[in-house]
């Protein structure tokens, strides 16, 4: 009989108790998958938004816990522009409202209308808003398919309402699902008059970006830049926290999980002590032994692991589905998730099985095979 029959035979006779195991891995494979790809959807939601804007990096308030809680006034603004190096600096006000059950976090983009080339915009029908206008809002494209509205329909939005005088495309998905409004008009809506959110900033050509960010940094420390969706958590503490969460949760997962999968394979070498003294007295090296122990640890990593992502699509559904998350969770399934899955459900097995598969090796066999 081969070893992967016997390992397979094995885990087949104690089928509830491989079935648990194989449970618990599967859990705790959920949860770490689950956070990973929580935090990469995220992180591809933060890299969508620093891609409206087309710049070579953008500008934040340091420090903040959500990148919408950044404020920048007009005189930080004008810094920026006035730093060496800067060929365009674009304040953004953005914020979000609820529109319907479909659009719980509708995007509103505040920016001057001259300043809408700059930052990729293209007027695809209609015209632009007025600077001062205080009743007129673009829609980009998709969210006028979205919600139905075309050139001159009335959009309700921020307790007013407001003229569609234009449809935009800016050619990234996230803000073709916006509005724009005139700066002006949006900072008062939402009583931040002289504040914005992001500044998207493009760099003479020449010149070296990380050096103008070094500038900008050193001279306003109350500062951030971004260029990366990796670089994110330097304006939004809150993304750094669930990626945190996620490592942590592996390395908690992996040894929680070890001592669960060790507790319960030693109370099977307990009652298979007979049986792997029969082995080492019919000629089973010692390395043979931890091979067949480990092995059936293997065999339930595996089916545990996948057992587990399969139930972390479910649980990210959910989560898509839920309204503080509806519209802003996009699940980002990448390959580091499931490998991350994968290795945490080895290594909960691995470690858990190594302790009892050296026990069972080094039974003496008379001793063993006399055991009751």
């Amino acid at each position: 009989m081969s070893l992967v029959t016997l390992v397979l035979g094995n885990l087949w006779v104690k089928k509830s108790r491989s079935i648990g195991i194989a449970l618990a891995i599967g859990i705790a494979v959920m949860t770490v998958v689950t956070l990973t790809v929580v935090s990469s959807g995220l992180e591809s939601s933060a890299a969508e938004v620093l891609a409206v804007g087309k710049s070579d990096f953008t500008v934040a308030q340091n420090g903040v816990s959500d990148i919408l809680f950044s404020s920048l006034d007009n005189g930080q603004l004008q810094e920026v522009k006035s730093t060496r190096g800067v060929s365009s600096a674009v304040g953004v006000l953005l914020e979000t409202q609820r529109i319907n059950a479909a659009n719980p976090l509708f995007i509103e983009i505040g920016i001057a209308p001259g300043d809408l080339r700059p930052f990729g915009v293209t007027v695809v029908a209609g015209r632009s808003y007025g600077a001062t206008a205080s009743h007129e809002v673009m829609l980009g494209w998709r969210a006028a398919q979205n919600l139905g509205l075309h050139v001159g329909d009335r959009f309700e939005g921020n307790g007013t309402w407001n003229t569609v005088v234009g449809i935009y495309s800016t050619g990234i998905s996230y803000g073709d699902l916006g509005a724009m409004f005139p700066l002006p008009a949006l900072q008062a809506y939402n009583r931040v008059p002289g504040s914005v959110t992001l500044v998207f900033v493009k760099v003479v050509p020449g010149f070296s970006i990380p050096r103008v960010e070094q500038a900008m940094t050193s001279a306003h420390p109350e500062l951030t830049t971004i260029r990366t969706a990796t670089q994110f958590g330097r304006a939004d503490r809150n993304l750094v926290f669930l990626k945190a969460a996620a490592t942590g949760s592996t390395v908690l997962a992996i040894l929680i999980g070890a001592v669960i999968v060790g507790n319960t394979m030693l109370l099977s070498l307990f009652e298979r002590t007979r049986e792997f003294g029969l082995l080492r007295a019919i000629g089973w090296a010692r390395t043979r032994v931890v091979f067949l122990v480990v092995g059936e640890g293997i065999v339930l990593a595996v089916a545990g692991s996948a057992m587990g992502v399969g139930l972390s699509f479910a649980a990210t559904a959910v989560l898509e589905h839920l309204p503080q998350l509806a519209g802003v969770l996009h699940a980002n399934y990448t390959p580091g998730a499931f490998w991350r899955g994968l290795f945490t459900g080895l290594g909960m097995a691995v470690l858990g099985a190594l302790y009892p598969a050296l026990r069972a090796a080094n039974l003496t066999p008379l001793k063993a095979l006399s055991h009751e």
